[in-house]
């Protein structure tokens, strides 16, 4: 916990003095209004790690209010640091250009006041924008064709769910959203790939009920995220069963008489205790290869000992970056962070951009979504 605190005030108390320092460059303020935005910013560092323990503590109302302002500031204030980022960028550039020409090159730039100001309202208009991109949830199709399905059958239809991150933010009403999706898209299973469930969940008992009432022909299956972890493995655990799912801790089993389907715990657990999970490879190998096998795993990671062990693999983790440009971040740690990739071993791997929001209730160039994955009977050539 120390270290996190350490990594955590440094990277978002560092960005926040980077915002100071350009605004305070751009306005002639005064220092008392200095004063003023300093404390603030101070406050929004705090404020996530103050959400935390409000609603560790049972004060809800402080924690959610908190919660919508902190949470939406640090949309605010990503989308001000990278356009200002850009700007440093373009400034750069303007200058080595004067150098080489040795021209003043004064058409070609802005004063710094009015970079602030650009930088500011693209702020506000993009976690505006965002903010109603996070309500709509789109649908996206996926087909995959394989001989594994009876040609009887034709037919087996996937629903996948997955970063929902229900708590402060996302509640009743956003579950509604995505429960709609599901329910118009009539799922032979459903499938939750891990962060169902954010913070200490003592007010989502009446959401289990939601989810019980999606008809699923053969049941709905979950895996745990890295959140259950962070917000309790054991009242995650509890939720996610009473809202129906049977929960994949490394297990796996055949429904339908076609159709394997097995799932893992997310990388968080060592963190929490001893790691008694068995190998990818070691669950894998147990399930009828004959049969298809789908793998439920919360990050978009190929373990190399898995290849040709499975037919689909279904993920999230990365909500494609959630807030533009944070994506050519997510794809520096993930190469398949977004989609239907091909993999070694003739598998194919599906990465969900995730039906709820993390942190900012904002999602800008990244939608959420509600996955339904068609697998057809293809015959053998």
């Amino acid at each position: 916990m120390t270290l996190f605190l350490l990594i955590y005030f440094s990277i978002y108390g560092g960005v926040h003095l980077y915002a100071f320092l350009k605004l305070k460059r751009g306005f002639a303020l005064g220092l008392p209004v200095y004063l003023i935005l300093a404390i603030f910013m101070i406050l929004m560092v705090v404020a996530p790690i103050v959400v935390r323990i409000s609603e560790r503590h049972g004060y809800e109302t402080l924690a959610r209010g908190l919660a919508y302002i902190g949470f939406t500031w640090m949309g605010l204030i990503f989308i001000f640091i990278s356009v200002s980022f850009f700007f440093d960028i373009y400034r750069l550039l303007h200058f080595l250009a004067k150098m080489l020409t040795r021209s003043p090159l004064e058409d070609f730039i802005l004063s710094l006041r009015n970079f602030c100001t650009i930088a500011i309202l693209v702020s506000f208009a993009v976690v505006i924008y965002g903010y109603f991109e996070a309500l709509h949830i789109r649908t996206e199709h996926v087909t995959v064709k394989t001989c594994k399905i009876p040609e009887k059958i034709g037919r087996f239809r996937v629903v996948q769910i997955s970063d929902v991150h229900l708590g402060l933010i996302v509640g009743k009403s956003r579950l509604k959203r995505i429960l709609r999706q599901v329910r118009n898209a009539r799922p032979d299973i459903l499938v939750s790939t891990g962060d169902l469930v954010d913070g200490q969940m003592d007010d989502l008992e009446m959401l289990t009920d939601m989810f019980q009432k999606i008809p699923a022909t053969y049941g709905k299956f979950a895996v745990t995220g890295n959140h259950e972890f962070y917000a309790g493995i054991d009242r995650a655990l509890a939720f996610t069963e009473k809202a129906g799912f049977t929960v994949l801790r490394g297990e796996g089993l055949t429904v339908s008489n076609f159709l394997n389907v097995a799932g893992v715990d997310d990388p968080a657990r060592k963190r929490y205790g001893p790691d008694r999970e068995a190998s990818e490879k070691a669950l894998l190998e147990k399930m009828p290869r004959e049969k298809f096998t789908l793998f439920l795993k919360h990050q978009p990671v190929i373990s190399s000992e898995s290849h040709g062990m499975f037919d689909l693999q279904l993920s999230g983790h990365t909500h494609k970056g959630q807030i533009f440009p944070f994506n050519l971040v997510t794809k520096i740690f993930y190469r398949m962070h977004t989609g239907l990739s091909k993999v070694d071993g003739n598998g194919l791997l599906y990465v969900s951009r995730g039906s709820g929001t993390w942190g900012p209730p904002v999602r800008f160039l990244s939608p959420p979504e509600v996955t339904v994955i068609d697998i057809t009977y293809k015959s053998v050539q």
